[in-house]
């Protein structure tokens, strides 16, 4: 618990993180998803998708940070990626549906964005403001994509350490068509315990591979204290897509 103490309100990333831990629960499960089921409105979120059931479902919000930036939030009491719910393999494809939200995104910029801008991210627990399970729908630094081009051939279909660091941070990554992508649960895709689930940060970043076809490359990071690293993998979106 020492360790979490230090990674959560340390002095070298600037103090704790201020505000109400629950806002986004707040939120969701106090306005949009009684909005949704009275007024078949979801505001002041953009969409609520409950036909798996409200414990299954989610909603799609606009983040106040970033001008284009959207999150997808678990409608029923998920606390983060440390919740042994998302390892389930019935666990909801959170991931696919914040893919599906990107339109959102599209939308606020007046363009469609390639894939290869795009970029999915949650944070670890000490890397993160809240305490509900939010997915960060965003563009991609053009630094972080264009790293990401380069090393593509270098890139395969297990876990391996870039040999670039991207913002500063030394990541795992891996590579995944779209189609299986629909299908896996990237969160189970981490081969980590549930016990350290809670220090990880997990990206997908839009691509196309070599041979034309659509996919991701998966990104891990793992908090450290001792690497002054908080899990942020947000840090690789730009908020801007610019």
């Amino acid at each position: 618990m020492l360790l979490a103490g230090v990674l959560a309100c340390s002095s070298f990333v600037g103090g704790c993180r201020k505000g109400d831990p629950d806002a986004l629960w707040k939120i969701v499960h106090g306005r949009c998803v009684p909005d949704q089921q009275q007024h078949g409105d979801p505001a002041p979120c953009v969409a609520v998708a409950l036909e798996a059931g409200e414990q299954r479902g989610y909603a799609v919000l606009k983040d106040r940070n970033g001008p284009y930036q959207f999150l997808l939030i678990a409608t029923g009491p998920v606390s983060g990626v440390e919740s042994p719910a998302l390892l389930a393999a019935d666990a909801p494809p959170y991931f696919a549906a914040a893919w599906r939200a990107r339109s959102f995104v599209e939308q606020a910029i007046h363009r469609s964005l390639p894939r290869e801008e795009v970029g999915l991210a949650i944070n670890s627990r000490y890397g993160r403001s809240q305490n509900q399970l939010h997915i960060h729908i965003d563009c991609l630094r053009p630094a972080v994509r264009d790293a990401l081009h380069a090393h593509l051939g270098e890139i395969g279909a297990q876990w391996a350490t870039l040999d670039v660091p991207l913002e500063g941070r030394r990541y795992r990554a891996m590579r995944i068509t779209e189609t299986a992508f629909d299908q896996a649960n990237p969160f189970a895709l981490l081969g980590v315990p549930v016990e350290e689930m809670a220090r990880h940060t997990l990206v997908a970043a839009g691509t196309t591979f070599e041979d034309g076809t659509p996919g991701f490359i998966l990104l891990d990071d793992t908090a450290s204290l001792w690497r002054l690293d908080q899990g942020h993998g947000e840090d690789l979106q730009s908020h801007s897509c610019s």
